[in-house]
């Protein structure tokens, strides 16, 4: 359904608004890179898109590496395939009607302090209710892994290794990697897994880790949704979303010491270019500390 709406988008485009053959060559790339993706997420139709998953899509090709012009087309392209299936009438809304400018693609990766991280995290805090245990549990493995919202979302039961203190993650591509999980997520996991979990599991042959409170796998957009609560609670007024997690896990690290190629490994990246993008936001801390600290700053 959605490569057939592409095409009369496509069509549209050429014939009646009279787009260049390599224009519309362009937006169908871009469009058709789109609905590849959201077939990787489960996503079968436009009508189920909302404007969380593709500010996540986005977020993920700019965790990539991809210049700031290729994510603005990116979104031109989204933001005018919707405009045509809204105006045809084949989706009941347009979601990327108050979506931001392009230019927010410009900046950095957003990242949160560490004092700011610890006030996200302890927004859920550690009780019985079951829901927000489970909550504070996704919360410490997105930020102590790194982890892209989709891997957390398939993290299965079997993923964690309590001996060794590693998960192990499907990527992008199927391509696996074993990255640590610290101490404290770890404590978190194994109450969670030996408590919560039971009280949400409802199909004893489940094996995804992080349920719903009817016993189902949790979605990107639940995900998306609790780390947006998780904000609210703790008084972070940045406009953070599960990939400030990982560009916050990252930026950390960088700060304290790590080797760009032990990020690299831990990110899933494949390319270090890719990575090299955190050292820019370490540089931009250095600039920070020298004006405050130097007598000449």
């Amino acid at each position: 359904m959605m490569e057939k709406q592409l095409e009369h988008f496509t069509g549209y485009i050429a014939l009646e608004r009279g787009l260049g053959s390599n224009t519309v060559s362009a937006y169908r790339a871009d469009l058709q890179n789109f609905i590849e993706w959201l077939k990787k997420e489960k996503v079968a139709d436009f009508g189920q898109v909302s404007r969380e998953e593709i500010l996540d899509y986005l977020s993920e090709l700019k965790d990539e590496g991809l210049e700031p012009a290729t994510l603005a087309r990116r979104l031109v392209s989204i933001k005018m395939l919707f405009r045509f299936l809204f105006q045809e009438k084949l989706l009941a809304a347009n979601v990327t009607d108050v979506m931001d400018s392009p230019k927010l693609w410009q900046l950095l990766p957003d990242f949160l302090s560490a004092l700011e991280v610890e006030a996200l995290l302890k927004a859920f805090p550690a009780g019985k209710d079951p829901l927000i245990f489970r909550n504070r549990t996704i919360l410490e493995v997105l930020y102590a892994c790194g982890l892209r919202v989709s891997e957390a979302a398939s993290l299965r039961l079997g993923s964690v290794n309590f001996d060794d203190e590693v998960v192990r993650v499907k990527g992008k591509g199927s391509k696996e990697r074993l990255v640590p999980v610290g101490k404290t997520a770890i404590r978190f996991l194994n109450r969670y897994i030996s408590e919560i979990r039971p009280q949400l599991v409802g199909n004893a042959n489940e094996a995804t880790l992080f349920l719903s409170k009817s016993g189902k796998q949790l979605d990107r957009e639940w995900i998306w949704n609790i780390v947006k609560e998780a904000a609210r609670l703790a008084g972070i007024h940045k406009n953070i979303h599960p990939h400030t997690l990982r560009h916050s896990f990252a930026s950390h690290l960088l700060e304290n010491g790590a080797d760009l190629r032990v990020i690299q490994e831990m990110l899933g990246h494949s390319d270090i270019s890719t990575t090299q993008i955190y050292t820019h936001v370490d540089q931009k801390r250095l600039l920070k500390v020298h004006k405050l600290f130097h007598p000449r700053g």
